[in-house]
């Protein structure tokens, strides 16, 4: 995907829209404003087909600047993080990415909308902006509340388990909606999440190899000259000398050894990585 967004953008870079975000917020200043004055002026915001084919082709896009609360005080926090997160996605994007990220999400908002006869708003397009600061920011923390930080990869489950609900208890444009947001996420940032994926099966594996090295738990206890046990004591598989008694034990578990961890001391480690060495040049 990135490459496919490298060649457009050398192509099409200029056509980007600088300030997106700002747009974007700015006009939803603009509409809860005036809907506060008109109510009825946010109705002709609304994503509606049929209106749109009998000429309303403004709709298309003004659905955008929806409010998504009519409470004043949610709507500068709504207007705050919907700056924040843009202006940090076209910070580590540049603004043509962004562009095409949201303009894929207006689109496949429209086909839902179309397909199920609906008018699904813009609420889920901006949760898949969050979702991709969330998945880009995963350690960036909020403060809820102006006292209680939180980092933003557990606060994106917040609208995620909205849109699970919503996906269950909603109509199909509802629905719609939600899986043109999660389609267009996962477009993006597929390749990103299986790679994370990867890396965690890496680390598994390196943790496993570095358990392999480790010496076995020995089966009888080992005990020190006064006959108390002693927990944790290596013994040399070779002269029998212990870890307790000021042996420096070292652990090999190379080929000649099978593969199988054996606590050596160190004189002898040092004869068997020789004989290892003449071996390998023989």
């Amino acid at each position: 995907m990135d490459a496919l967004l490298a060649k457009l953008e050398r192509h099409f870079g200029k056509l980007a829209i600088e300030q997106l975000p700002l747009i974007i917020v700015g006009g939803m200043a603009c509409a809860f404003g005036l809907g506060k004055i008109r109510p009825e002026f946010l109705d002709a915001l609304e994503l509606n087909l049929d209106a749109v084919r009998h000429g309303q082709v403004w709709r298309l896009v003004t659905y955008l600047f929806l409010p998504r609360t009519s409470s004043v005080w949610w709507i500068f926090f709504s207007l705050y993080i919907t700056w924040m997160i843009g202006s940090a996605l076209e910070e580590a994007w540049g603004a043509f990415k962004l562009n095409v990220y949201y303009l894929i999400g207006m689109i496949g908002t429209t086909i839902a909308a179309w397909l199920f006869h609906g008018s699904p708003g813009n609420t889920y397009l901006n949760y898949s902006l969050f979702f991709a600061f969330a998945t880009i920011y995963p350690d960036y923390e909020l403060t809820l509340f102006f006292t209680i930080p939180v980092k933003v990869k557990w606060l994106v489950l917040a609208p995620a388990g909205m849109m699970v609900l919503d996906a269950f208890g909603s109509d199909w444009a509802v629905r719609g909606a939600i899986i043109a947001s999660v389609a267009n996420y996962l477009l993006f940032f597929s390749g990103h999440l299986v790679g994370l994926l990867q890396g965690r099966r890496v680390l598994a594996r390196q943790a496993a190899r570095r358990e392999s090295f480790r010496a076995p738990i020995p089966t009888s206890m080992p005990t020190s000259p006064k006959g108390d046990a002693v927990m944790g004591a290596r013994v040399c598989a070779i002269c029998g000398t212990r870890e307790d008694e000021g042996a420096d034990i070292r652990v090999c578990s190379c080929a000649q050894c099978g593969g199988v961890a054996r606590p050596l001391c160190l004189a002898h480690a040092k004869e068997h990585a020789a004989a290892a060495r003449q071996a390998a040049n023989a």
